[in-house]
């Protein structure tokens, strides 16, 4: 089970054991044969990309609010604009509790159980049934980090987000096209022949370098994802969002775990030229950042309906 905890990483630290720490950190917890894992981005509210991206590594949130600001209001929009249903909201003691339910209201996180405090939020994340294994026909790992291990040679960390990856299996390295096979896999520092969606994973690759594989880089079994560097969306605008939306504009385009520079081809319908190729299904989500904008960075989203 994979959650994105937003607003105060100590929420996480109280939760697990402190792991992998970029801009996004990794805390998990095995217990009763559940594997936790919670994602903080702590590159955020410097950068608006780790936001997107710790939420597009979980299948839950915990949205702690310190303080009812601009960064709070844009992790509700996130939040919001990606669809993630199943959450937990807490507040800091400071926080009027009317308040947090108006700024909430209309979106995913109105329906999130209410908890304060490491052990009700332990409490409610408990209650939380595991998504079921498989989640797709076909097999994709979504890549996070990668590193070079002594011993171990390249290993990619990421998450299993449909199918089963299993030892030995040989797959597709996406965009770059690199055929890769996995030598060994572990979970929770665990070796294990094989694991389904949703694990988190570290698997340990034969093919390629570690400065071949990037965030938002997938590993494809079967059919393959389709690679492009133009999408369009079904876009929705975020109405908080003021800024323009006009051909020639510049842009960060975040599908997955890629966040990527572009510009707009088209306003209506929204499509975007990246700066690079990007491996993604159709139907994947994708969201509009303006990284520089002086009030919410989030213009609004969609699913990818055409390349």
């Amino acid at each position: 089970m994979n959650f994105a905890v937003l607003g105060d990483e100590g929420v996480a630290a109280a939760l697990g054991r402190r792991g992998t720490r970029t801009d996004i950190t990794l805390y998990d917890r095995k217990e009763s044969g559940i594997i936790r894992t919670w994602a903080v981005p702590n590159g955020f509210p410097e950068r608006i990309q780790p936001l997107f991206q710790a939420i597009g590594l979980s299948e839950f949130a915990i949205l702690h609010v310190g303080e009812l600001d601009r960064f709070a209001g844009e992790q509700i929009v996130a939040l919001d604009v990606l669809g993630m249903k199943a959450g937990i909201l807490s507040r800091a003691g400071g926080v009027d509790g009317g308040a947090l339910g108006a700024a909430v209201r209309g979106t995913v996180a109105e329906g999130y159980a209410a908890a304060d405090g490491p052990d009700m939020i332990r409490a409610e994340a408990a209650k939380m049934a595991p998504a079921p294994p498989g989640g797709g026909a076909g097999t994709r790992v979504a890549v996070d980090h990668c590193f070079d291990v002594r011993g171990a040679g390249t290993v990619a960390l990421g998450r299993v987000a449909s199918g089963t990856v299993r030892r030995h299996d040989v797959l597709r390295l996406l965009p770059s096209g690199a055929e890769v096979s996995v030598r060994s896999i572990q979970m929770h520092d665990d070796p294990v022949d094989a694991a389904s969606f949703p694990a988190r994973v570290g698997l340990s690759l034969k093919g390629v370098r570690p400065d071949g594989v990037g965030r938002g880089d997938v590993l494809c079994g079967g059919e393959p994802a389709a690679v492009a560097d133009e999408i369009e969306l079904d876009f929705a605008r975020v109405p908080y969002y003021r800024g323009p939306i006009a051909e020639g504009q510049m842009c960060v385009a975040s599908v997955g775990l890629n966040a990527v520079a572009g510009r707009f081809l088209s306003a209506d319908p929204v499509r975007i030229k990246l700066d690079r190729p990007i491996a993604y299904d159709e139907g994947d989500r994708g969201v509009v950042l303006r990284p520089e904008s002086a009030g919410i960075r989030i213009a609004g989203g969609g699913r990818i309906t055409g390349r």
